[in-house]
Formats: structure tokens, C-alpha cells, sequence
């Protein structure tokens, strides 16, 4: 069985119960019930319990939306939580999603642990910027590159919020931004990717994860400043840990690469999986 690493819950974030595919989850204050195509198992608490204490449920009208009904009156769709000192804005979105993925906070952790003053951090695929402002927030200068523009909106509030600032914005598709960084001559002590498993261009070019990424990691190993290391979440089965592993070592033999499932464990005992995590650090 593939190695777990384990995001733990912290104050304003746990996973309470999962199974029958859709997890019960607190966000501060707020429960919620989403789909989670994972929880192919049985749940231990009872439907009856779940929707006792969740405040809202996400109820799916496709495989990419919804929309959330409310289970104990007219609350506020809107709210804010903390990780570490970083406060976050949490938003009820159409697609399941509230602007944070819990599982990465196991990276947010390394990436605090390994930046100090004056290094440069480069987050791809960056969402809402929780990475980037937890680098940020160790004095490390940011440069954060996501092609939604409402995604990087979000990011900034985030930024404001935490108090935080200069945080460089890139509104670009990400692939292409790191590859011009290539050419700049840009080095980078810290690099987190967190790219699709699949999708559609601006110019309707499919996006295929275990197609693109060799370049992704050519482009981050380019990157990279000596002593430096490189994260990389993949959500998709057809990129495996063995392939993850044959197209690293193929761009480069000097490469420590830990390849290990994304992970965490709800209050009932039960393990939800997500993607594999991919540390990858110089020999």
C-alpha cells in the first residue's frame, strides 16, 4: 500500500465523518455535507446525525455543479477561518468548493518549515493562496500564478486579510509563466504546483495531467535554486507514483523524490485519500 501522509485538523478545520460518498466537514463554526467521490466506504455516524449538524449540504446537478441548500435557516454564505496566522475568506462556490483544500495543510506546514527571509517562492495553479501567503508570512518574496482572474481576486483578499502584503500576482497560464521564467534566468529556494488532473484552454487546447507533466517538472527542476525543493499534487490515477518516479528520475539522477498519498483521517477514525504529494529536494 502507497505510503499516507496525513494533514492533522487544526483549531478552525477537521474532517468529522466520511462515507457513502460525501464528507461531513467544520470550517470554524460552519459544517458542511460535500460530494466526495473517495468515501466509497460506509460512514459511522448515521444520515440523521450528519444532517443534525451540518449547516449546509452541497447538492449536485452535474459532475461540475450545484448548489448548496441551507439545513438550519438563513445563515450567511460567507465567512472566515484561520490556519496558522493566516486568515482565509470561505465562500459557498457552485462547484462544490469553498476556497480551501485541507488536505495541503501538511504543505502548508513544510513550506513554513523550509523558507526564511529573503528566499524567493513560486506557486503554480496557486487557487486562492494559501501557500503563497504562508511563504509570504515567513519573509519569503511570492510570486503566486493562477489563470483565473476571480481565483486571484480571492487570492488578494486572503492577502488583506492576513495583514499581509507585495505578494506578486501573476494572472497567466502557469506552464507557459514558468517556462518564460526559465528564460528570465529566475531561481526559486521553494516551488508548490497544484495542477488539474484534466480541462480546457482559453483556446480550447486540452489539458491532460499525465501528459503535461514531464514539462511541469522540467520547468520546476529548471527552476528550483540549489538546495532548493520542489512540491507537486497530482489528482489523477493515470499519473501513478511509478510514472511520477520514471519521469523524474529520467530529467534528472541527482533528485531525492517522496512520492506519498495526500491524506487525513476524520474524527470517527476513518481515512479519506485525495491526490499523491510529491516532494522532490537535491541528494
Amino acid at each position: 500500500m502507497m505510503k499516507r501522509t496525513f494533514t492533522a485538523p487544526w483549531h478552525d478545520y477537521e474532517l468529522i465523518d466520511a462515507g457513502n460518498n460525501k464528507k461531513l466537514e467544520r470550517w470554524g463554526n460552519v459544517i458542511t455535507i460535500r460530494p466526495e467521490m473517495n468515501a466509497y466506504f460506509e460512514p459511522v455516524l448515521s444520515t440523521r446525525e450528519w444532517l443534525a449538524k451540518a449547516h449546509f449540504e452541497f447538492i449536485e446537478s452535474s459532475s461540475s455543479a450545484g448548489e448548496w441548500k441551507s439545513l438550519q435557516g438563513d445563515l450567511a454564505h460567507d465567512w472566515q477561518i484561520k490556519f496558522q496566522n493566516i486568515t482565509i475568506n470561505l465562500h459557498l462556490t457552485k462547484f462544490k468548493h469553498v476556497g480551501l483544500f485541507p488536505e495541503q495543510g501538511v504543505n502548508w506546514d513544510f513550506i513554513a518549515n523550509h523558507l526564511k527571509t529573503g528566499d524567493r517562492f513560486l506557486n503554480l495553479f496557486a487557487y486562492t493562496g494559501v501557500a503563497s501567503l504562508i511563504a509570504r508570512a515567513q519573509g519569503a518574496e511570492v510570486l503566486h500564478c493562477d489563470s483565473v482572474k476571480q481565483i486571484i481576486k480571492w487570492g488578494k483578499e486572503n492577502m488583506e486579510s492576513s495583514g499581509l502584503s507585495d505578494v506578486h500576482w501573476v494572472l497567466e497560464d502557469a506552464l507557459k509563466f514558468a517556462q518564460r521564467e526559465i528564460k528570465r534566468g529566475k531561481q526559486y529556494q521553494g516551488l508548490i504546483m497544484d495542477p488539474p488532473a484534466f480541462g480546457i484552454g482559453a483556446k480550447k487546447e486540452r489539458w491532460k495531467i499525465e501528459n503535461k507533466f514531464p514539462e511541469l517538472i522540467e520547468a520546476a527542476l529548471a527552476l528550483r535554486a540549489k538546495g532548493g525543493f520542489i512540491i507537486a499534487n497530482t489528482y489523477s490515477p493515470r499519473l501513478d507514483a511509478k510514472r511520477i518516479l520514471e519521469i523524474t528520475n529520467a530529467l534528472s539522477t541527482n533528485e531525492k523524490v517522496e512520492v506519498t498519498t495526500l491524506s487525513i483521517k476524520s474524527q470517527t477514525g476513518k481515512i479519506l485519500d485525495y491526490g499523491l504529494r510529491t516532494i522532490i529536494t537535491e541528494k
